[in-house]
């Protein structure tokens, strides 16, 4: 069985088909979560809110900011969830669940490890240069490569956050700009 999710009244009058289309997608990438009710709702505020309520009653709760959604808001807010999860027993006969470590920069580095589904967007928490933000897409799929390793090196590397960041910051200098991926120049025949 798979996750059901339901909506607010609020994000119902939002929720375009391009939304509903992201969330169902991103909700898929989550097989912890299966099992279980997620309610969305809207939010003006902040791109995402994630809360647990007490006592770990159903529904589980994220909120959204429809205009300018993207995949890697809505794995941020449900690897949220997971944070929270991991804090708390599993119901009785679901195993227990892979810890995340707890914070807003541990959540950026298991999104985008998880899926490259969420390397459409820059994280907001995780430290990098400029050049790497600006240029996402072209750094998109090495920053992800180098947060699996990050997560690999965690239990030995105390200062994983500080290896990854400091290897994100390396990248300007070796862009991953192939030629393949520049313009060709234009040829007339005269």
């Amino acid at each position: 069985m798979g996750v059901t999710v339901s909506f607010t009244p609020q994000m119902e009058k939002r929720l375009t088909r391009r939304a509903a289309r992201m969330i169902g997608q991103s909700v898929r990438q989550f097989p912890e979560l299966r099992n279980m009710k997620i309610h969305v709702g809207h939010t003006k505020a902040k791109l995402g809110v994630a809360f647990i309520p007490r006592a770990f009653r159903p529904p589980l709760y994220i909120r959204l900011r429809v205009r300018g959604l993207t995949h890697n808001t809505i794995g941020h807010e449900l690897t949220h969830l997971l944070q929270g999860l991991t804090k708390l027993p599993p119901p009785e006969g679901v195993p227990a669940w892979e810890p995340v470590p707890i914070g807003e920069t541990q959540c950026d580095i298991w999104t985008l490890a998880r899926s490259d589904l969420f390397c459409d967007d820059a994280p907001t928490y995780l430290r990098m240069p400029r050049a790497v933000r600006d240029n996402w897409r072209h750094y998109a799929r090495l920053v992800r490569s180098l947060c699996v390793e990050a997560i690999r090196q965690r239990p030995v590397r105390r200062t994983y956050i500080r290896w990854l960041e400091s290897q994100i910051a390396e990248l300007p200098e070796h862009s991953p700009v192939s030629r393949s991926d520049a313009p060709e120049q234009l040829s007339l025949s005269l």
